[in-house]
């Protein structure tokens, strides 16, 4: 059975010379939350805005739930929408902003929309700050205002413009907790803009990571992290160890990385800093040609070890954990 909501077929765009996106291609389930991954620049805000209909693609189509939707104007999207920068009305309250919203859809009762606005305000806790004006409000709230806004009108899907970056490492861990418990309850599709891999990682069902316009690997967070499907993808996400080797370039995970006895392995690094991490702690060293490594390792093992700088540990590398790209001509 097919449950795709979203069809976004052989996308290209360019502004001017340069190429914002390449022959993209991706399709998003229905209820499913999406994070669309990348650095800046990869092209991926260009591709949300394409999905919303407020850029027109070069070629390529977008179908949403079975319609053909690529010339359709945004207003026929039926689409709720959060930016980074919140976009509230700050001469209106909590409750005066999401009614605004409201307002602009035809057809609704006063009593209806107030009934909506409620309901929204409940869903993202702060119906008790409902007659608060922005500037009254923390950061957080006023994102959550902002999604409240967005979710009030009942769209079909949600789409998040790296909603969570102008906040402080507190909330928006809080507040990706909430977004996703909040999209999930409504069982809403969801495509999220994001430079940020922990964000990714900790909310999305699926990851689309995009690099110079083109997309990389499409996958599970997990599938993202122990099998990435490029040299990119291993780098971008998470931390890895990479060297050459045979004309191959090997990827290892610092916390795939063992300490073996020294008459099992050849392997061997000399440690040139100790970074305690809290239950973990990062062991940095350089291996025989001079290739830095760094390992991760549960603290007690660490000071069972009696590891110090300048210390030589020899090393295991597993290979169901070695992943190996061929060097690109």
């Amino acid at each position: 059975m097919n449950n795709s909501f979203l069809e976004i077929e052989t996308i290209t765009k360019t502004f001017g010379k340069q190429t914002a996106l390449d022959n993209v291609s991706a399709s998003i389930n229905k209820g499913e939350l999406v994070c669309v991954l990348g650095p800046s620049g990869c092209g991926k805000t260009t591709l949300l805005r394409i999905i919303a209909g407020l850029e027109t693609a070069d070629s390529g189509s977008i179908v949403i739930d079975g319609r053909d939707a690529t010339f359709l104007p945004p207003s026929k999207r039926n689409f709720g929408i959060v930016f980074q920068s919140y976009a509230l009305f700050p001469n209106m309250t909590v409750q005066g902003n999401i009614l605004f919203g409201l307002r602009q859809k035809r057809g609704m009762t006063k009593a209806a929309m107030v009934e909506k606005a409620r309901e929204a305000l409940h869903l993202v806790d702060l119906f008790e700050h409902r007659n608060k004006y922005p500037r009254q409000l923390s950061g957080g709230m006023q994102q959550r205002t902002a999604l409240a806004r967005a979710i009030a009108l009942s769209p079909a899907f949600l789409l998040l413009d790296e909603p969570l970056s102008a906040l402080d490492a507190k909330v928006r861990a809080k507040l990706r907790r909430d977004i996703r418990s909040i999209q999930q309850d409504l069982g809403i599709t969801t495509i999220m803009v994001t430079h940020d891999q922990e964000e990714a990682l900790t909310m999305a069902d699926r990851i689309i990571v995009m690099n110079n316009a083109v997309v990389e690997q499409i996958g599970t967070p997990c599938e993202v992290y122990d099998h990435p499907a490029t040299p990119f993808v291993a780098n971008f996400i998470g931390t890895m160890n990479t060297y050459t080797d045979a004309g191959n370039i090997c990827a290892i995970r610092p916390e795939n990385i063992e300490i073996a006895d020294s008459t099992d392995h050849d392997t061997w690094a000399e440690i040139r800093s100790i970074e305690f991490k809290g239950a973990l702690t990062r062991v940095h060293g350089v291996l025989p040609n001079s290739e830095d490594v760094c390992l991760d390792l549960p603290s007690d093992r660490v000071k069972d070890l009696n590891l110090m700088e300048g210390s030589t540990i020899h090393l295991s590398m597993p290979k169901d954990h070695l992943r190996k790209y061929a060097v690109a001509a």
